[in-house]
């Protein structure tokens, strides 16, 4: 029978250590989306916007081989990457030392589901090609990222709780992605054709680049009001 053939249950080896591999970027995205929820929004926020994300996955399986060769896709996708990845950042830097919750679960979930949309077309062609037209492999191969990156979330959320730097790491870590994206857009391919060592310093300039303005971004935010020139604090009881 197929499903006891050899082909078969490597091709179920292959997804799931494909799961394994790509989900990695999703999570980050999600723990730090989530990350300045109150504890109880936060679990809703991490399975909501795992689901999102694979029905994401399911509609754009049809379409994921042409959007990868339409100009500017991945380069509008690696820009709002970097945009999330800076704002995500010097959100959670801000409301950390102001010592309050400031994102709502509709704005997280915005950003789930626009950095999934972008990001997710790798992952989509790798469990399409590894199905090789079959449905149920498939379906499994999507649904099966459920749970790998609802459970990779929870736990980058509360070690990000901990552990504050890694939310740095998170930021650089989409900041390499894109890069990546921008890079290997089909214009940018065809225009300029850049050679590997421009491709690998772009995404470690950006990686830098989102860390830092998401840091001076957040510094500025938090900055007390200056005083106005030409004036004095008034004294009490004048």
């Amino acid at each position: 029978m197929e499903f006891f053939s050899t082909r078969f249950l490597l091709d179920i080896l292959s997804i799931v250590f494909i799961d394994l591999l790509l989900a990695g970027d999703n999570a980050v995205v999600i723990a730090m989306a989530v990350k300045t929820l109150p504890a109880r929004e936060r679990q809703i926020g991490i399975t909501a916007g795992a689901a999102l994300a694979v029905a994401l996955r399911i509609i754009l399986t049809f379409f994921a081989a042409q959007l990868l060769l339409i100009q500017f896709v991945k380069l509008i996708g690696g820009i709002l990457i970097l945009w999330i990845a800076v704002k995500l950042l010097a959100e959670d830097t801000t409301e950390v030392r102001a010592g309050r919750h400031a994102s709502t679960l509709w704005q997280a979930m915005i950003y789930i589901v626009i950095a999934d949309a972008t990001m997710s077309t790798d992952n989509i062609l790798a469990i399409a090609g590894t199905s090789k037209g079959h449905l149920g492999l498939l379906i499994f191969g999507l649904g099966l990222s459920i749970p790998f990156v609802v459970f990779t979330s929870s736990v980058l959320s509360r070690i990000m709780d901990r552990y504050p730097i890694i939310m740095y790491i998170g930021s650089a870590i989409l900041g390499r992605v894109g890069g990546e994206m921008i890079i290997t857009d089909p214009y940018i391919k065809e225009t300029l054709d850049p050679p590997r060592w421009i491709e690998y310093g772009l995404q470690g300039v950006l990686t830098i680049a989102v860390v830092v303005a998401g840091w001076m971004i957040a510094k500025r935010a938090s900055r007390p009001e200056a005083v106005t020139p030409g004036t004095l604090p008034q004294a009490e009881g004048d």
